[in-house]
């Protein structure tokens, strides 16, 4: 039986690279800007992300970012609920 359900997966996942429709992630090998370098080494303009005002490589932005992992640490244990909020929050 469990073969047959990971075969059947195994055909879905083929017709849908055949019909186009498997969506692959892109790897972005560089900085997120308005122009980014992929895996093949090939530069694209990305139209695709949230970084609408410029900000995710501002030098002051990521100071803060590495200042607040310095003191914090990176991520919780938990969600809030259980562990609490952090004080940087």
């Amino acid at each position: 039986m469990r073969g047959e359900f990971y075969q059947q997966l195994t055909n879905d996942l083929e017709t849908a690279r055949a019909e186009g429709l498997f969506k692959e992630e892109r790897i972005i090998t560089s900085a997120q800007q308005a122009d980014i370098t992929v895996a093949d080494g090939s530069h694209v303009i990305n139209f695709c992300a949230n970084n609408y005002l410029g900000l995710a490589n501002h030098p002051d932005l990521i100071a803060a970012a590495k200042a607040g992992m310095d003191s914090h640490g990176f991520g919780m244990a938990s969600v809030r609920f259980i562990c609490g909020t952090q004080d940087s929050r």
